[in-house]
C-alpha cells in the first residue's frame, strides 16, 4: 500500500510542479500562445499547482488530511473541466485538453490514494 501512496504522491508533486512552471511562464508573458488564453484559467492552474504539490507531500506523509485535499482538487478540476466544455464560448480547445488531462490524472490519484487503500483495507479484516 505504501508504493501507492508514493505513485500518487509522485504524480500529484509533478501534476503540480508543472502547472506552477508553465502557468508562471505564460503569465510572465515569456511564453506566448498561439490561441485565446484566459488568465483567470492560467491563474487558477498555478494556484491549484501550488496546491497540488501540497496534496503530494501529504500524500507522501499519509496525512489524512490528504484525503480531503485529493477529493477537492479532483471535484475543483471536473467543475472547471464542465465549464470549460459547456459554458465558455471563449475556451481554446488547448485549454479543455489540458483540463481533462489534469482531471484524468486526479481521478488516477484519487483511485491509487484513496479508494485502492480503502478496498484493500477493508478487505484486509474479513480474512
Amino acid at each position: 500500500m505504501n508504493i501507492l501512496k508514493k505513485i500518487a504522491a509522485s504524480l500529484a508533486f509533478f501534476l503540480g510542479a508543472l502547472s506552477v512552471f508553465a502557468g508562471s511562464r505564460v503569465l510572465l508573458g515569456i511564453d506566448v500562445k498561439e490561441y485565446n488564453v484566459l488568465i483567470w484559467l492560467v491563474s487558477y492552474n498555478v494556484v491549484f499547482g501550488f496546491i497540488s504539490v501540497l496534496a503530494a507531500y501529504l500524500i507522501w506523509k499519509k496525512m489524512e488530511m490528504a484525503k480531503n485535499l485529493t477529493l477537492f482538487i479532483l471535484t475543483m478540476h471536473f467543475l472547471v473541466l464542465v465549464y470549460l466544455k459547456f459554458f465558455s464560448d471563449t475556451v481554446a480547445q488547448e485549454s479543455i485538453k489540458a483540463m481533462l488531462f489534469r482531471t484524468s490524472i486526479w481521478i488516477i490519484i484519487t483511485v491509487i490514494s484513496i479508494l485502492i487503500p480503502k478496498y484493500i483495507q477493508k478487505n484486509s479484516h474479513r480474512t
